[in-house]
């Protein structure tokens, strides 16, 4: 890997790790918006940065013939993993949300196995998925057991991993070879269409903090838009393979993010959990070539 796209995969996995930070802000039940309308702004402004690139760069018109295709990626990818997230947020530590998501890998594998990938059965990866698995569970059960976070904000969050795993697997199988840019920059705009009643509807009665309003235009900005092309421009010069790699590194920035600014506690169950699921994780992701 060049000294560009190791600061290019840093850059990655940082600007894909802060916006569990930035969420938590935004979703302040006194402070924030509602999780609908911090979804809303985030992919309206994600969408204004990757339609246009993607215009420019004439991949657009390609991937916008597979719309119905993107539809049901935007579904999983974006409509249901961010508004439960947000939601979750409301009651469980960036960290935590951010540990939680690194299961993502895992629910690949089991998907991959559905679609005739055999590898998934090679002992490292089995392993590898017994590990994260137990990762989860020693989390969730510790978590909740004492009391230190919601067990169903924690669902919530691992449904949206499963809703990650799918949908990549999804527009993988169904759009081989189309920007994922193009892709993605579609499916905001479709996120954005589906969302916008709630800006009438949910609009909080409340102020908001000027703190809450940056940091919705730092997760469209930043974690939606240019994490989304620095990603993309990445997996094309080192492969999806190593690109994905990217997934362990945002959880590590997540969780030292929410401790170092943001004060949130390391739980028993975070400091148990984080490296059975990171490890798993890596493992199940893992093929061999025997």
């Amino acid at each position: 890997m060049s000294r560009r796209n190791l600061i290019l995969f840093i850059l990655a996995g940082f600007l894909w790790g802060i916006p569990y930070l930035f969420i938590r802000i935004a979703v302040d039940s006194e402070t924030g918006f509602s999780p609908a309308i911090v979804v809303f702004m985030r992919v309206f402004i994600g969408a204004l940065i990757l339609v246009p690139i993607a215009i420019y760069d004439k991949s657009f018109f390609t991937a916008i013939r597979g719309w119905k295709y993107i539809a049901v990626y935007a579904f999983f990818e974006m409509v249901i993993p961010w508004i439960l997230i947000g939601t979750a947020e409301q009651s469980i530590t960036s960290g935590l949300a951010g540990l939680l998501v690194a299961s993502v890998p895992i629910f690949s594998t089991l998907i991959s196995s559905r679609h005739g990938d055999k590898t998934v059965w090679q002992p490292r990866r089995l392993i590898g998925i017994s590990v994260g698995f137990l990762g989860v569970f020693l989390l969730v059960g510790i978590e909740s057991i004492t009391g230190s976070s919601d067990p169903v904000a924690i669902l919530m969050v691992l449904g949206a991993s499963f809703g990650y795993a799918y949908a990549v697997i999804y527009i993988t199988r169904k759009m081989p070879g189309v920007s994922g840019v193009a892709i993605n920059g579609i499916a905001m705009a479709m996120t954005a269409v589906f969302y916008s009643p709630a800006l009438f509807i949910l609009w909080p009665d409340h102020a908001i903090s000027t703190t809450a309003i940056y940091c919705v235009i730092a997760l469209g900005v930043f974690s939606t838009g240019i994490a989304f092309a620095v990603f993309f421009t990445v997996m094309d010069e080192i492969g999806p393979a190593r690109a994905s790699l990217v997934t362990y590194m945002n959880t590590a920035f997540a969780v030292v993010l929410g401790v170092l600014i943001l004060s949130e506690p390391l739980t028993t169950g975070i400091i148990v959990g984080l490296p059975l699921v990171l490890i798993g994780s890596y493992l199940a992701s893992r093929k061999t070539n025997a």
